[in-house]
Parts: structure tokens; sequence; C-alpha cells
């Protein structure tokens, strides 16, 4: 009896050390990822949130920015030929990281269909999304931090090329709207 509860033990402490272990890995990654040099979880947690409240400061700055140099669209006809150029293309950056990237994808405008086009990207790319964040109610916002793999030629993925898989994924994914838009209604 004494060797059965030993048993039971030693069988629910393994997945708690695996836990543990799995629990610390995620807080290395995100030591990483936030550029922290702290060591203990509480410390990280900070840096990583005053990293969140800097990238928030970063996206609005630049979103401000955007605004202000933006002309606003004539207010003259709302045919839908007119829509694409009314709509500028979301808005890219991708961050190195030491393991990997942080990729935003940012819109104005709730954007169907454009998560899919930027997982397609992914995809191609042979990135693997390790955390992702999407909002599409009012806008579209995604973050996601992700990892390469070697290409085909041993070239390494550096983030330009990822920035460019996903503009040009983002492009085709608004060609593709913009011709059901122009389309003929019935």
């Amino acid at each position: 009896m004494g060797s059965s509860t030993k048993k039971q033990i030693k069988k629910t402490r393994e997945p708690a050390s695996t836990a543990a272990e799995t629990l610390s890995d995620q807080f290395q990654l995100l030591r990483s990822i936030t550029n922290s040099s702290a060591m203990d979880k509480t410390s990280i947690i900070v840096d990583a949130t005053k990293y969140i409240e800097e990238l928030k400061d970063k996206v609005e700055r630049l979103s401000g920015e955007e605004a202000t140099t933006a002309q606003p669209p004539p207010a003259a006809s709302s045919s839908s030929s007119s829509s694409s150029s009314q709509n500028p293309q979301p808005m890219v950056t991708v961050e190195t990281l030491e393991q990997g990237y942080s990729i935003n994808v940012v819109s104005d405008k709730n954007s169907p269909g454009l998560l899919v086009a930027v997982l397609e990207a992914f995809d191609e790319l042979g990135l693997e999304v390790l955390d992702a964040t999407v909002s599409c109610s009012d806008n579209f916002q995604l973050q996601a931090l992700g990892t390469g793999q070697k290409l085909e030629n041993e070239e390494t993925m550096d983030a330009q090329m990822v920035k460019q898989a996903v503009q040009q994924s983002i492009h085709f994914w608004s060609q593709s709207n913009s011709v059901i838009d122009d389309a003929p209604h019935q």
C-alpha cells in the first residue's frame, strides 16, 4: 500500500515539474522578447508591462503621424472603385527578437479576410506563431511572435523578408477585395 502511494506522488510531481519548466521557459521567452535583464519573475512581468505600454505608445504615435500626413479623401463619389484608394494598406512592422520576430499589423478599419491573408504569409514563410493577439472589432490589430526556419537554400530569414512577405500577402488580399467590390452586383 505504501509503494502505490509513493508511485502516485511521483506521478503527480512529474507533470508539476514539467509545468514549472514550461512556465520557466515562458518567462525566459518573455524576458528575451521584452529585452529584460531581470532575473526574478515579478521584475520580468513589470518589464513586460512597461514594454507593452511602450509598444502601445509607439502604435498611437505612428497612427497619429500617419493621420497627420495623410490627406483627407475627397468627399465626392461613394462608388466602390474609389473605396480602395480611400483605404490605405495596413501598417506592418517587424522587429527581430533574440529568438524570432515580433510582427504587428494595424489597420484603421475592420478588414474581413485580412487575418487569413497574414496567416497564409506566415505559413508560406514557414514561420511558426508562438503567440498572437488579434482584435477585429472596429479596427484590425495583430501582434504575433514567431520563429522562422531556415529557407531551402540555407539562407536565414530576416525581418525585412518577413515584412515584405506580409505586405505582399496584404496587397494580394486588397486586390482581390477590390475586384470583388468592383464586380457588378446582380
